[in-house]
Parts: structure tokens; sequence; C-alpha cells
């Protein structure tokens, strides 16, 4: 697993023409602090050193500790996480040096400071790495790469969502991928340097598909490379957790768990993250007001059961005690429109303290980096937004960031109108 690295920061985009090279020391005083644990704090105080929190109280600022931020009463709380998203767009080369700059400062003016990458073209290593070592400005990057399960065929042309083979019967029995091939892959993958292991669990009659999955577990522990795994039917999420992985990348939107308590039972039990991408069966509207896909094409009216199965599905697994719901989108929208289109999906079933917890605790869990960043805590890294409103009380709020800090770094602070 990838070791988090402190970013300096260089020339970007928007507000910023030029940045220190290391993390400020910072004091954030007058806030209204959400921890990410539960707790609130009226008039609260963060202080930053060396870019991680060192303390976070009711008391007086300290002498000299650096850079002072006057909250005025707003909102502190952990920066946003997106643990399934996909970051290439068009041709990856361009994407590079064309798009992932100004792509990079959108998340990090939508509050978001660290996005997990689940399946991307390789650039998104370098794009990583040039972040890391401050050539770069954006959100912390992890990132996944796909090894396959079985040699089942995928419609050749559009979203793959619209066909998915999860939607109907059990297909027919899929080539098996030989033992030494995925034992191969994995071993590609760390030495690419990739954080995670993506497989894509879609069960055949009498497939291989749950022996693959087990391999490629037991291969990447091997390598210190979490496997997280792509299910989306109920059946396929139970196959999924017999082998173990390390994060469920869905919620389960195709069956319903209020129908099979024993399916419930057994994903709850297993004890593995998931995230939400609730928001990928919800119509998506530009400004011309039409409903589109996340392909940006027109949306596939046969796929709207899923947005309301999705929900009812992630509320009952909530309320069975799954260990770990965080918030994902597996969408290329802006950033904040796609926060604005998953709040909207989880607000069907999830309170505004909850989606708090969602976005922050939950979903930093679900990049397995739980321990270092996600909430307000001494010793953790210092990702912290400032915003315009309650959350707690309206998860619109959320859409309101006015300050975005990564590392114990200022990355973005709104113009006063």
């Amino acid at each position: 697993m990838s070791t988090f690295t402190r970013v300096s920061c260089v020339t970007a985009v928007v507000l910023f023409l030029a940045v220190g090279a290391s993390a400020q020391n910072l004091v954030i005083t007058n806030a209204r602090v959400l921890d990410g644990t539960g707790k609130v704090i009226d008039r609260g105080t963060v202080v930053v050193r060396d870019g991680k929190i060192a303390s976070v109280s009711n008391n007086a600022p300290p002498a000299g500790a650096g850079r002072t931020i006057d909250a005025g009463g707003k909102t502190v709380m952990p920066g946003f996480i997106d643990a399934h998203r996909h970051l290439v767009q068009g041709n990856p080369a361009q994407w590079l040096t064309q798009q992932a700059p100004r792509q990079f400062q959108e998340f990090l003016d939508a509050g978001f400071t660290t996005v997990l990458s689940a399946i991307d073209a390789p650039q998104v290593l370098e794009a990583r790495n040039q972040i890391r070592q401050g050539k770069m400005r954006g959100p912390r990057i992890f990132a996944g790469t796909l090894i396959p399960l079985s040699g089942l065929a995928f419609s050749a042309a559009g979203d793959p969502a619209r066909t998915d083979p999860s939607r109907g019967p059990l297909p027919p029995r899929a080539p098996a991928i030989p033992r030494d091939t995925t034992i191969k892959a994995v071993e590609a993958a760390a030495q690419a340097g990739y954080d995670y292991i993506k497989t894509l669990m879609i069960t055949t009659t009498n497939g291989t598909e749950i022996d693959t999955l087990k391999l490629v577990v037991q291969e990447g522990k091997k390598h210190n490379l979490p496997t997280i795994t792509h299910a989306v039917s109920i059946r396929d999420t139970v196959a999924a957790v017999e082998a173990g992985p390390a994060l469920l990348v869905h919620t389960p939107h195709i069956g319903n768990l209020g129908d099979d308590p024993a399916a419930l039972k057994k994903i709850v039990d297993a004890r593995i993250p998931m995230t939400s991408t609730l928001s990928v069966f919800i119509p998506h509207f530009g400004p011309e007001n039409k409903p589109l896909f996340r392909d940006g094409q027109p949306f596939p009216w046969n796929t709207l059961s899923s947005a309301g199965q999705g929900p009812e599905n992630a509320r009952l697994l909530w309320e069975a005690g799954i260990v770990s719901y965080g918030y994902g989108t597996d969408t290329q929208w802006p950033p904040k429109e796609t926060l604005a289109d998953e709040l909207r999906a989880l607000g069907l079933v999830f309170s505004p303290a909850d989606i708090v917890t969602i976005i922050t605790k939950n979903a930093a869990s679900s990049t397995l980096h739980g321990a270092e960043i996600g909430t307000i805590e001494p010793g953790k890294l210092a990702d912290i937004v400032i915003i315009d409103g309650d959350p707690l009380r309206s998860s619109a709020a959320l859409l309101n960031v006015v300050t975005t800090i990564k590392g114990g770094e200022v990355v973005f602070e709104r113009q006063a109108r």
C-alpha cells in the first residue's frame, strides 16, 4: 500500500500563481468544528503543524503558531474524499498535459482533498507522482488497475453500465483466466506502482470467478496491494465477499436486500467497506435540462430501477451495521456537479449528519487510509475544508466550500464578492 508524502505546491491555476514549497503552520480560529467523529465544537480552534493536525480544542490559539485563518463562525470539517472515481478523459497523453491541471483544481475548489482512481490509463500514475512531487497541484490520488476474473466479453461500444451482464440471468460460463496469467498480472501491477488491484465480479454459470478473485487477493497481499472489487448485483456481491477483497466499490443496486436477509447478513458480516456510487443511475441534468447518463449520452431509462434500489439497499446495509459505507461516484462529471448528484441520491435515505460521515471518515476507510485522513484529529494529515453553512442541517451546505486545505497547504480560497 502506498504511503502518504507531504505535498509541496507549485504554480497552479485559478487563484494561485505561486505557493510555498512546504506545508504551512496554520491556526484556524472562531470555527464550528465537525471533526468527523461526531463531535461538534462550536467555538473551536484547529492548530496545524508541518502539515498535520496538532490540536483541536476550544482553547485560545497559541502564540506564534503560524498563519491564522478566522473562520468567522463557519463550519470546519475534514476534506472530502471520493473513493471511486475515474479521472482520465479522452486522449490520455493530452489529458495529462492539457486537462489534468484544470480538472484537479476543480476537485480542490469543490473541497476534495483525496480521490481514489479505480481504473484509469497509466497516465494517472504520472499525475499522482507529479502531485506528490509538487510539480502539479491536485488532490491526493490513489490509483488502481484492472485484473480480469474471467474472459467474459463486454459490449464493444458505449458505457458498459448501459448493458451490464449482471442485470440479466446468470451468464453462460466464461473462459477461465490461467493461474499463471493472474499471478503475473498482480506482479506487473506492483512493479508499475499501483495502489490497488481492481476486479470485476460478474459471476457466470459454473464459472471460476470466485477462485480467481481469491487468487488475486492472495497474490496482492504478497505485494501489499489490496484488492478492490466491483459487484453491482446481490448475487455478485455475495460471491465477492466470499473471496475477501479489501473494498466493495459499489452499492449493490440489482436485487432487493430486503427480500434476501441471508445475503444481507453475509455482506454485513464480511466487514468489508463499501462505497456508494448511487448517482450513476439517476439522470444528470446539464444546462440544457436534458437527462444524461454518465457517458454524456441520453439517459437509458431501462436502468432507472437502480436509482431507487441502490439507495434502498444502502440504507438496509447501514441499518444492519455494515462496517463502513463511504462516498464514491464512479463518474466523470465535474466534481461539484457530481457532488450535487450524489447528494441527491444519498439524501433519499440518509440524514445530513449521516452524509457528513459518509463523505469524510467512511470515505477514508474506503481508501484504506482511514488512519491518516478522514477526521480532524491530532496526528492526522491536515485535510480541511471551511464551509459557509451547516451541513448537519442541510447537505446542500457541502456545495459551499470557501477554503480547502490539503496537508496543511491552503489550496483554494474563494474570492470575496
